[in-house]
């Protein structure tokens, strides 16, 4: 069958080399498109040129789970299982980085741990750009190292479970490989970093001789303490500040509510002042009418004459004219 490993092909990890790719994974990969024009009948040498052709890394995509180019050719590599020095040229290829990229992400399935941490921990010095796809199907860009460093430290890469292998640590510590040396620690770095230091303590030398030189150096903590003592002062002088305009911004209402109880009550004031002048008036006309009715009454009586039993006598008339206030009459 066409889907079947080679007949020579060696266990990896205890089972079938293709068993390292989950069942619906793999499923996936027999029934797309891509597998079954581009991937029949290949071998190792036409492997390449499908490599070459390569233009980004990634697993598995969509809803309906469609899996990407470089998932089925790491398939067709564990059916065929190419030899380990063609897996090692993939890796040492500088040209195709996408090649480098799919044998890293094989020798990850099928290596051990030595392998693994010989062969790829060079690759993290190989800061070129990648295109990953994502499972929603888009394109992302990253980086050749963090996908290197995905493949030692992550559990999974590609939507594939990476098979487990041993901490360097251990490795480490069982003098099984050699400590790793970064690119950090390297000769040149150390001598320019030398040199730097050299220059900041020539800098340091000079700044301190002309301070020392200068008739008015202050002792730096003199400075320092002279600097705080002049922030908190400004601090302490800000908040007074605000605290006065506080007071006056609260006097000023003060005024202006005193203002507005004065002007009320004179408004009051003036108010029942006019009432009781109406009062008054009022009072003083209907007084006056009445005796103006009573001298008519008079003016009446005494032009009827004046020995009717109707007639009111001079003293009784007198009487009511002084209770009312008016001469009496004569």
């Amino acid at each position: 069958m066409a889907n079947r490993t080679v007949k020579d092909a060696h266990t990896v990890k205890g089972t079938n080399p293709q068993y390292l790719i989950e069942k619906i994974i793999r499923s996936r990969i027999y029934d797309c498109k891509y597998w079954k024009e581009e991937c029949f009948a290949l071998t190792a040498e036409l492997l390449v040129d499908k490599a070459m052709e390569l233009r980004y890394a990634g697993g598995v995509y969509s809803g309906n789970i469609k899996p990407a180019p470089f998932l089925c050719l790491t398939l067709k590599m564990l059916q065929i299982q190419p030899e380990k020095d063609i897996v090692i040229e993939f890796i040492k290829n500088e040209d195709f980085k996408y090649v480098r990229a799919l044998g890293a992400f094989y020798l990850r399935l099928i290596g051990s741990s030595m392998d693994c941490y010989k062969y790829l921990e060079p690759l993290l010095n190989d800061y070129r750009k990648i295109r990953m796809q994502g499972r929603d199907g888009k394109f992302t860009l990253s980086h050749m190292d963090e996908f290197i460093d995905d493949l030692l430290r992550e559990d999974r890469a590609n939507d594939v479970i990476l098979p487990r292998i041993q901490k360097r640590h251990i490795l480490e510590e069982a003098n099984e490989i050699e400590p790793r040396v970064s690119l950090l620690e390297a000769d040149d770095l150390d001598e320019d970093l030398e040199d730097d230091d050299e220059d900041e303590e020539q800098v340091g030398k000079n700044r301190s001789s002309r301070m020392l030189e200068d008739d008015d150096y202050m002792p730096l903590q003199k400075r320092n303490d002279n600097d705080d003592r002049d922030r908190r002062e400004r601090r302490r002088s800000r908040s007074r500040e605000r605290e006065r305009d506080r007071r006056g911004d609260r006097n000023k209402r003060e005024r202006s509510r005193s203002r507005d109880r004065k002007r009320r009550r004179s408004r009051s004031r003036d108010r029942g002042g006019d009432r009781r002048d109406r009062n008054d008036r009022s009072q003083k006309d209907r007084d006056k009418d009445r005796r103006s009715d009573f001298d008519r009454k008079n003016r009446d009586r005494e032009s009827g004459g004046g020995g009717g039993k109707d007639a009111m006598s001079v003293e009784e008339t007198n009487k009511l004219r002084a209770s009312l206030g008016l001469a009496p009459l004569k």
